[in-house]
């Protein structure tokens, strides 16, 4: 048999007050149970840890050691207790936020550093991904937050509008229409597009076909990329068009035109996505101060 908490916890309360009736009290216990578990805790180490008479009760050698050590332990069990009720609340430990890279140019940087602020003792950590790989991750657990665009609606998870954006049309210097002030996307039917890839996210890939499909064409897709940044920049190479995010702009090289779309009323919303039930702080006030609109 070896001693348990409440062994230690018993200890503790006599060799402080050195007085079982006055420990016993502290304890809201009666003194002759509390007498027992003492001489079974001392059983147990082999050793007495009291001396008692009919007027004292003093700490042997043994006892007082062993004081010290109990207190550390029970302290140290305290401080566990409290550091997984932090960790469970969202106030410590780690934090996965998976993000998708455009989340940057409507203002993800605020609320990531604001997090950092609120909660200096948790572990934040960012992974850039798509759409679509961010909900996996999610739903088995290995991000705890996601910031997506124009996410599919899912049981599991609860979707906080960030910001919401129209799309625009980003031509190469060269393209007969690049000199206009609004262009309609009618007029991009027979142009090549470099478009952003389909396992993405089958919404969001829908959403920003839709300013094409309004104007009654499906585009001629010949190129495709993995972050806005890239087709903008293959887009001033010549290689074609795209319509994109408004907040496009923002990355785009100074060889393309970033056009208003006219003749549509189509928009992209970035979202923040969480676990339904997941009610920790760290994931039900990141980004509440509100996004880009």
């Amino acid at each position: 048999m070896e001693p348990e908490l409440r062994h230690l916890r018993y200890f503790v309360a006599v060799a402080e007050e050195l007085h079982f009736s006055r420990a016993a009290a502290r304890l809201r216990m009666a003194q002759p149970p509390l007498s027992q578990q003492i001489r079974q805790l001392e059983a147990m180490i082999g050793t007495p840890l009291f001396v008692r008479t009919s007027r004292s009760v003093a700490l042997t050698p043994a006892g007082e050691a062993y004081l010290e050590r109990c207190r550390r332990v029970l302290a140290t069990v305290v401080d566990d207790v409290h550091e997984a009720g932090r960790i469970g609340r969202g106030e410590q430990g780690r934090f996965d936020i998976g993000f998708v890279s455009s989340a940057i140019q409507l203002g993800l940087a605020a609320p990531i550093r604001r997090f950092r602020e609120r909660h200096p003792a948790v572990h934040l950590r960012l992974h850039e991904a798509y759409t679509a790989h961010i909900i996996d991750r999610l739903l088995t657990g290995e991000v705890d937050l996601g910031v997506v665009r124009d996410a599919e609606d899912h049981d599991e998870l609860v979707a906080t509008a960030f910001a919401v954006e129209s799309f625009v049309a980003v031509l190469p210097a060269e393209h007969p229409h690049a000199g206009d002030p609004a262009i309609n996307a009618a007029a991009l039917r027979h142009d090549p597009f470099v478009f952003f890839p389909r396992l993405a996210g089958e919404r969001a890939y829908q959403r920003n076909l839709r300013p094409c499909l309004e104007a009654g064409y499906t585009p001629r897709i010949v190129q495709d990329a993995s972050s806005w940044a890239t087709v903008a920049h293959l887009v001033a190479s010549g290689l074609g068009v795209t319509i994109a995010p408004a907040s496009v702009s923002a990355v785009v090289p100074v060889s393309v035109r970033v056009l208003p779309l006219t003749g549509t009323v189509a928009t992209t919303e970035v979202q923040i996505l969480r676990r339904r039930g997941d009610d920790r702080v760290t994931s039900t006030g990141f980004g509440t101060e509100g996004g880009a609109t």
